[in-house]
């Protein structure tokens, strides 16, 4: 059975920093490119970021880029997603996701949401960016 268990939110400090984790089991995570998905109170989801199998290239959101860094362990089947430079519009749910095809994908599949079942999610870690 799939599992993804998100870890590392946390109520941080404009300017702020932290490491989410997401420990996957269940599937062949090196087959997988994987995803952030962070959801604002009360606004729709938002592909966050993506990277890549193989050659491990990244995807990010025009809001991130710059101050996100996504990066894989794919020995130790977890996804990493480091948050730089917080800003109160930072302040999510944040949801590792697997996509439905394996091997390498084009960004504009990663970044369709759709392409991501529902049962191919975790169950989110609160990030909070508040002074």
């Amino acid at each position: 059975e799939l599992q993804l268990v998100e870890s590392g939110g946390g109520l941080v400090q404009p300017g702020g920093s932290l490491r989410l984790s997401c420990v996957a089991s269940g599937f062949t995570f090196s087959s997988y490119a994987m995803s952030w998905v962070r959801q604002a109170p009360g606004k729709g989801l938002e592909l966050v970021s993506a990277i890549n199998v193989g050659d491990s290239t990244t995807y990010y959101a025009d809001s991130v880029k710059g101050r996100f860094t996504i990066s894989r362990d794919d020995a130790k089947n977890t996804l990493y997603l480091q948050l730089n430079s917080l800003k109160t519009e930072d302040t999510a749910m944040y949801y590792c996701a697997k996509p439905r095809d394996g091997g390498w994908l084009h960004s504009a599949y990663l970044s369709t949401l759709r392409n991501y079942d529902t049962n191919s999610w975790g169950q989110g870690t609160q990030v909070t960016v508040s002074s």
